[in-house]
């Protein structure tokens, strides 16, 4: 596949919104109407349906994994699934509706290039629909489609369909959510396959495209490749067992390309040292490279012998960016112990890792209201604005300007357990 393609060759994207709004009936459907699911799978979920009484399959068992799950008819934690068509392959993150299992849809999130926001058309815009929304601001996804499901129990009704449309507008505009993103809404049955791969007949009266058709055409662009270049280090190759003495002074620095991209000659820069040198070779295993690309995972060979190891960063040198020991940053509180300004966290920034301290809480965000509360100390699902002090500079760009670089996860240095997840700002 030719390296321009790459980045738009798999499309992430979740689904999330209010609970029983259908999310896990939409990707069984998404996937059954793809020819996407193995025969046992189908045979299992088949047996499982006529156990509850149901005429019909319950597609909504495909992403249900758990146990609970099945049990409840809920979705808990997150469920990824993997299918592709001619054009593309895809990764489905299915996220719980609940609100104490925001902490898992801020995961799903993270990496997703497109959110599918479901809404009952019954119901129309919901605090967790809201609640969805913001954090898909938030995480900076690219792409929102509103796919208003259950138009079957509305005798698809287009002018309810309208009204649901402009009432998430205007949600949409006051948290400004349309500005650097594409929104495009979609009524739907998932249950009855409407408009999810195929049209039906249904709702003759919408011209616009199936759910299917707008993940299609939907770029992967927020991948990075049109960035600056960041490649932070993960390991030092220095392989001196070796039989071969042509590797003998062999000294690879391998790591992923993060964002934008490097050639043979280019001239770069290490942090935090600003130690200088050129790009003498690009290895991937055993074929070397000219050039490499975002999201590749690569070895690089400089042309001078300077110091770098784990958690440094290389950049171009026509570039800037300078290492910071202060961060202030939107936090997404994962843990169910509080966080305190008397505990010492652990910051991992890429490959990065530095002790911090809490200097202070700026404003806890209200979901439903979107008004800045003061707090001191955060709960579980709290998202707050932040700053922390940190032993060890960063090399940080903004969460908005490198989804990347701009992220980080706060460890609790006791447990090591992650109960954090931040975007500087």
């Amino acid at each position: 596949m030719p390296q321009a393609n790459i980045q738009d060759s798999l499309l992430r994207f979740m689904t999330c919104g209010s609970v029983d709004d259908g999310k896990s009936t939409l990707i069984g459907r998404l996937l059954f109407d793809t020819k996407t699911i193995l025969t046992d799978t189908l045979t299992q979920i088949e047996k499982t349906s006529k156990k509850r009484g149901m005429t019909a399959v319950d597609l909504s068992l495909i992403t249900d994994g758990l146990q609970a799950e099945r049990e409840q008819g809920i979705t808990i934690d997150v469920a990824y699934r993997y299918f592709s068509t001619g054009t593309r392959k895809y990764i489905i993150a299915d996220a719980p509706g609940h609100e104490q299992y925001t902490r898992n849809m801020v995961t799903a999130a993270s990496t997703a290039h497109l959110a599918i926001i479901l809404i009952d058309a019954r119901k129309g815009v919901l605090t967790q629909t809201r609640r969805h929304s913001f954090l898909a601001k938030l995480v900076g996804i690219p792409h929102i489609v509103v796919a208003i499901n259950k138009m079957d129990l509305i005798d698809y009704d287009e002018s309810k369909y309208k009204a649901i449309c402009e009432s998430y507008k205007a949600f949409a505009k006051e948290i400004k959510l349309s500005e650097n993103r594409t929104i495009e809404f979609v009524p739907m049955s998932a249950l009855n396959g409407d408009m999810i791969v195929d049209r039906g007949e249904s709702i003759n009266w919408y011209q616009g495209p199936t759910l299917l058709d707008v993940l299609e055409k939907t770029t992967a662009d927020y991948a990075g490749k049109d960035k600056n270049f960041r490649f932070p280090v993960q390991f030092v190759c220095r392989p001196h067992a070796s039989d071969d003495h042509n590797l003998h002074d062999y000294r690879g620095f391998m790591g992923r390309v993060e964002s934008g991209s490097i050639s043979v000659g280019d001239e770069i820069t290490a942090l935090p040292s600003q130690y200088k040198s050129k790009i003498k070779s690009i290895q991937l295993g055993d074929i070397e490279l000219k050039k490499a690309i975002s999201e590749q995972s690569v070895t690089i060979l400089l042309e001078d012998e300077i110091d770098i190891s784990r958690g440094d960063m290389i950049i171009k040198s026509n570039d800037s960016i300078e290492p910071t020991k202060n961060i202030n940053a939107m936090v997404c509180w994962l843990s169910e112990t509080p966080m305190a300004s008397s505990r010492t966290y652990l910051i991992r920034h890429t490959s990065r890792e530095s002790k911090a301290k809490l200097d202070k809480i700026d404003f806890k965000v209200n979901i439903e209201t979107l008004a800045h509360e003061a707090i001191s100390n955060l709960s579980m699902n709290d998202i707050a604005q932040v700053t922390f002090k940190l032993a060890q500079p960063i090399m940080a760009d903004p969460y908005q300007n490198n989804r990347s670089t701009g992220a980080f996860i706060i460890i609790d240095e006791s447990t090591y357990h992650t109960v954090g997840a931040g975007m500087i700002a």
